[in-house]
């Protein structure tokens, strides 16, 4: 039977989209047959129309040129009319001789064309060249006659009739071959549709065709394979495909699939089978039987034999433990060495032995009728730990298969542990017999050891309860110090926290500083300008409202200093300067003070000194003319009309409590500051001390003030050694009283003020000490040399303003120019540098600390490093009132410091020491 040809799914399909393409090319070829055709007849039409048309306007161009020329020679006698008359009489022939070639294939069209030619003629000979000739003879009288008559009109109003009928035929016949045309045009797209049409027919057939052919065999295949899957494991239907293409190769491999599938499933089958037969058994012998007979159902087999090791002084023999279709004890040696025979040689080799040649010597295979000689022997070694523990010899009547094989080899894989656990399972037995024995004679001792061991349990109890006190006393030791590290951590962590909380608000105070020190600082400056009025171009009005700035920004000043003062305080960071103070002076220096004060309000000041008050005490002077000034100024605020009285005395020996006889101190003094203002409420006494605190909202907004100046006082009393009392009544008046001791043994009064926080802080894990707030004085001023009052040190001095505030800028130079200086200016660090390298000296620079890119720290030590001017006066300002920063600026480079906002007069002082130095 000859060999099925293949054809292919992929032949198919090429097959089927070549005849749509074949016939996609056959309807192509036509089509543009077609177009082609129809192309040529348009392009007939158009250039053959369009040309007669072209050709009859030029000679009616002409013909007009002709007419217009003669008329306008005629009318004016210039000869330059001619030229378009001679020029038109030249070329219309021309044009009719191509026209009249053209409609070769129309002699009607041709005879009117001749008609028009006889009628052109006629024109030139009876009007044109006639009327022409007149002219040139300058013959008026019989051009006016010709013209009287006029038979040139005649000729052309028949031309153009002419010409019109002439166009109206050759519109006629376009028409029609446009007409011939689209129905050229609809036929073709008639067969246009037909012949897409019959391709998509012939698609489509095709198209069936190959797919019904692909699927049924594809529906076929499946059905097949629902067939085995509904089957419940049933594996043995195969797909059966009568075509010959892929779906074949895909039903023969599916099919191979299935027997693979089916003798997997056998072994994996009988492989749990022959694993769960080992359950239970004890023995070696009847392992070994019921391996053999199950290995044999399975296989096939017809005869068998298992060996296990054993150990002796041969070394290791393997012994017959069951055998299979045994006849008489006969099948097979009753034990071998290893290597001994075939047998000895796998157990040698550790390897499987398949023999199909069986030799005529052979152990037969006995039945009820007789021996038969097995054809295939198939010998295992069963492993334990890549050692050979046993040895399985199976014969059979037929060749043992690939599958039966690899049965036995994967059921193998494991039975050596199995084969080795029912060993060690014997083995356990024979010892637990041995233990038992051994444990009948341990427990008449251990009867014998009973009785000591309640002696010793008696001693062990009262052990144990020593242990148990001792236990509960370091259990109570272990809670004490967990409750005693736990407040440690507590105390720790507040403490951590009130740092930072202090790190914080000083640095925020620090650069509120200097934020408002300066923009202040400009403000300050130009208002004093303005008020000194040195140029007198301002009114008198003008020099108020500069006052009134000036005024308006010290007293900014003071609520900033009393602001940082204030948290200074609080933080424990303010310095007390102890020293002698003249109170003889404190009367004149509160007269001079606020009598100005009371004469604008009104209200009489009184200043009472006790003979006894000491002419000198030791304290802070600052702080104490702070405290009284804040005093006074609420006094002199709250008091509209009556008196204010400063009542100064020493406290009388008699009258100190045990408290203040503590203090060592010269003498107590009593300033008290009493008014007849508008009063405090009782309930008010304490919280007025407290900061931006006032006795009454209303008050804030009648008087004014931020609630600080009571505050800052009560705690400059403190820092002090003494304190603030109020005695007030509302309506009638309020009287502050200080109370305040003579520190003339130093601060050692203000050291016990502190005792209590030094107390707390013991316990806390020191820190290292964070920014505080702190008001620059000012510097020392130097000792100025004596100058001729005529002499202007700062005349033509070429000073450097490094600043990036340009309102600071424009204020100091300003003021510096006003004293004929050089003023040139730089924002940042980097720009001051590069106008010192590359523009000539200066001979001074007032250097602003806090810049972008680089600050005046860095500027100074570059100057005084890189560019070696080492003796150029740098004065550094800055507004940011930080501890040290004066010791800092000199250390940078600084010759000198001033704080802002910038007193004139203080500024030019420094200046002018060093310019003169």
């Amino acid at each position: 039977m000859e060999k099925k040809m293949r054809f292919g799914i992929k032949s198919k399909i090429i097959i089927g989209y070549l005849i749509v393409i074949v016939c996609l090319f056959i309807a192509f070829i036509v089509l543009n047959s077609q177009i082609s055709s129809l192309q040529k007849e348009r392009n007939f039409i158009i250039d053959h129309d369009i040309e007669v048309h072209d050709l009859t306007n030029r000679i009616e161009k002409h013909l007009l040129d002709m007419e217009t020329g003669q008329r306008g020679y005629i009318i004016t006698g210039e000869a330059s009319y001619l030229e378009p008359y001679n020029s038109a009489a030249s070329s219309w022939e021309k044009d009719y001789n191509a026209l009249y070639q053209l409609l070769n294939n129309n002699p009607n069209q041709q005879e009117k064309l001749e008609k028009i030619k006889g009628s052109i003629q006629d024109w030139i000979e009876a009007a044109g060249e006639p009327t022409i000739a007149l002219k040139k003879e300058n013959n008026t009288k019989e051009l006016q006659q010709f013209f009287e008559k006029d038979p040139g009109r005649q000729y052309m109003d028949d031309i153009r009739s002419q010409f019109t009928s002439f166009r109206n035929v050759e519109k006629k016949s376009t028409e029609t071959r446009a007409t011939e045309l689209d129905e050229k045009n609809q036929k073709i797209k008639i067969g246009l549709y037909g012949l897409l049409l019959f391709v998509t027919l012939i698609s489509l057939a095709i198209a069936i065709v190959l797919s019904n052919s692909i699927v049924n065999t594809i529906k076929e295949v499946t059905q097949t394979i629902k067939r085995i899957t509904a089957s419940k494991g049933e594996l043995k239907g195969r797909i059966k495909v009568r075509s010959n293409d892929e779906i074949k190769d895909l039903g023969i491999a599916t099919n191979a699939l299935l027997e693979n599938i089916e003798e997997r499933n056998w072994l994996q089958t009988n492989i749990a089978h022959a694993v769960t037969m080992y359950q239970g058994i004890a023995s070696v012998d009847k392992l070994a039987e019921k391996f053999l007979f199950t290995v044999s159902e399975m296989t096939g087999a017809s005869f068998g034999a298992f060996y296990v090791r054993e150990e002796n002084d041969k070394g290791d023999l393997f012994v017959k433990q069951a055998a299979f279709a045994d006849r008489k004890g006969d099948a097979g040696r009753e034990s071998f060495l290893i290597g001994e025979g075939l047998i000895g040689q796998a157990a040698l080799e550790k390897r499987t032995l398949v023999i199909n040649d069986v030799p005529d010597t052979y152990q037969l295979i006995a039945s009820g009728l007789g021996d038969v000689k097995p054809k295939s022997i198939f010998i295992v070694p069963v492993l334990f730990e890549d050692e050979v523990i046993a040895v399985i010899e199976l014969a059979s009547l037929h060749e043992f298969t690939v599958l039966e094989q690899e049965l036995i080899s994967q059921v193998i894989e494991t039975f050596g542990l199995t084969i080795n656990g029912v060993i060690r399972r014997m083995e356990i037995a024979r010892l637990l017999k041995e233990s038992q024995a051994m444990t009948e004679e341990l427990q008449a001792q251990s009867e014998e050891l009973q009785t000591q061991s309640e002696e010793l349990q008696m001693q062990s109890e009262e052990l144990r309860m020593i242990n148990e006190q001792l236990e509960e006393r370091t259990k109570d030791a272990e809670e004490k110090s967990f409750e005693l590290e736990a407040a440690k951590e507590d105390l720790e962590e507040k403490a951590h926290q009130l740092e930072l909380n202090s790190q914080y608000k000083s640095e925020f105070l620090a650069n509120m500083s200097h934020e408002l020190r300066t923009p202040l600082n400009s403000i300050l400056i130009l208002s004093e300008m303005l008020e000194e009025n040195s140029a007198k171009t301002l009114s008198e009005d003008e020099e108020e409202y500069a006052r009134i700035i000036h005024s308006s920004g010290k007293d900014l000043l003071a609520l900033i200093n009393d602001i940082l003062d204030l948290s200074k305080v609080e933080s424990g960071k303010l310095d007390v300067l102890l020293a002698e103070m003249n109170m003889s002076e404190l009367p004149d220096q509160i007269e001079r003070n606020f009598s100005h004060v009371a004469e604008q309000k009104k209200v009489q000041l009184k200043i009472n000194k006790a003979q006894d008050v000491p002419n000198i005490i030791h304290t802070d002077e600052k702080r104490f003319q702070q405290i009284v000034k804040n005093l006074l100024s609420n006094a002199f605020k709250f008091t509209e009309s009556g008196s204010v009285t400063v009542s100064i005395q020493r406290v009388a020996d008699h009258r100190l409590t045990t408290a203040m006889r503590t203090v060592d101190t010269d003498c107590w003094l009593e300033i008290a500051v009493a008014d007849t203002g508008i009063g405090i409420p009782k309930e008010k006494h304490q919280l007025i001390f407290e900061a931006f605190q006032q006795a009454d909202g209303a008050t804030v907004r009648k008087y004014g003030g931020t609630g600080l100046g009571l505050s800052i006082c009560s705690e400059f009393a403190k820092l002090l050694g003494g304190w603030i009392s109020l005695s007030s009544e509302v309506g009638k008046g309020s009287t502050f009283t200080l109370y305040l001791p003579s520190l003339s043994n130093g601060l050692v009064d203000y050291e016990k003020v502190n005792f209590a926080y030094e107390e707390v802080a013991v316990s806390i894990e020191k820190a290292e000490p964070e920014a505080e707030i702190t008001e620059i004085d000012h510097p020392v001023q130097p000792v100025e040399p004596s100058l001729p009052d005529d002499e202007n040190v700062f005349q033509d001095k070429r000073v450097l303003i490094v600043d990036d505030d340009q309102r600071n800028i424009f204020a100091l130079k300003t003021a510096l120019a006003k004293q004929g200086m050089t003023i040139m200016t730089a924002h940042n660090g980097i720009e001051c540098l590069e106008m010192m390298k590359n523009s000539e000296p200066f001979d001074l620079i007032l250097m602003d600390i806090m810049m972008p890119q680089m600050d005046g720290y860095e500027a100074m030590q570059k100057i005084r490093g890189e560019l070696k001017l080492v003796d150029l006066p740098i004065i550094a300002l800055t507004a940011k009132a930080m501890k040290n920063d004066r010791e800092k600026c000199l250390e940078a480079g600084a010759s000198d410091y001033i704080s802002k906002p910038l007193d004139l007069n203080q500024l030019f002082s420094v200046m002018r020491v060093w310019l003169v130095n």
